[in-house]
């Protein structure tokens, strides 16, 4: 729910304002609408991915302790985990803001965090702006991609674990089924290969694309303070467009992934199109069933 507000907000007030920047070459609205949105932009873009290091401890929790999940997740450890990334977003958005730090960008043509206009405080502002960048991503991109890393990669062990329990259980099956029809042995063999891959391709898409969305803007952030180093407007654009595509694919990796939302969707679609929907085997449906209980956690 939080991950989801913080896109839509994205979406909705920064993204068509960095494309009003882009189009009119110039900064797109007033200077109090402006630090408006580089307050929300600095905000939003920190609570996402707090938002995702949360989801993925949730995950973490839910797939190696699915015994004690209620008492180790608590609704008050699930609301501190929100409270807090709300309170770090905050805290450094307001900080931008106090500073001065929040304004528009020419190189970014959106309103985001850059050192105050005119250097009002010298050499003093510039150093105290390079501190609270690295400070500010060290602590939101930094931290939340240590935590998804830490919590997927333990995740993916106990999937592994459960989809080879599996594997044993279902080789023992097809010896025992001397009779059993070759085409159905070779649905079982393909099954299993596919739930072997099915784990490490959901966690490298949830990793992944956290890295793909952000770590290009984040890099170019801090390479930014070097004094020799001079950022270009179309790769600045490219590398905040970026990070605005994470808020299109989370709808697709959070929920697209799920087997039961896919599911959903294909009869939906099927229904629209008025296809027959026709129930596979028996024991093709048990496996199916059986598998996403072993990777349902996962998504």
């Amino acid at each position: 729910m939080n991950l989801s507000f913080c896109n839509i907000l994205i979406t909705v007030l920064n993204m068509p304002a960095t494309l009003v920047g882009i189009v009119r070459n110039q900064q797109p609205f007033g200077d109090r609408v402006c630090h408006a949105l580089s307050f929300l932009e600095t905000f939003l873009s920190a609570n996402t991915m707090l938002s995702m290091a949360a989801l993925s401890i949730d995950r973490w929790i839910a797939v190696v302790f699915p015994l004690s999940y209620s008492t180790k997740m608590r609704y008050r450890d699930a609301l501190l985990m929100v409270l807090y990334a709300w309170l770090h977003s905050f805290t450094f958005s307001l900080a931008a803001l106090l500073f001065s730090w929040a304004d528009y960008s020419d190189a970014y043509a959106s309103c985001t965090l850059r050192p105050s206009r005119g250097g009002g405080g010298g050499g003093g502002d510039a150093v105290g702006f390079a501190v609270f960048t690295v400070v500010f991503h060290a602590t939101s991109f930094a931290l939340s991609l240590l935590i998804l890393c830490f919590t997927y990669l333990k995740v993916l062990k106990v999937a592994r674990f459960h989809c080879k329990r599996i594997d044993i259980i279902t080789m023992q099956t097809l010896f025992l089924l001397v009779d059993i029809h070759p085409s159905v042995k070779q649905r079982c063999l393909a099954e299993q290969k596919r739930r072997k891959q099915r784990a490490t391709k959901k966690i490298s898409i949830f990793i992944g694309s956290f890295i793909v969305c952000f770590a290009p803007y984040v890099v170019t952030r801090l390479a930014e303070l070097l004094p020799s180093v001079d950022i270009s407007r179309h790769w600045g654009i490219i590398s905040k467009c970026l990070t605005y595509s994470k808020a299109a694919s989370d709808p697709f990796a959070y929920s697209l992934l799920r087997q039961q939302y896919k599911k959903v969707l294909v009869t939906v679609v099927n229904r629209l199109l008025r296809r027959d929907l026709y129930p596979s085997s028996g024991h093709n449906s048990s496996l199916d069933t059986e598998n996403d209980y072993c990777l349902q956690r996962i998504s």
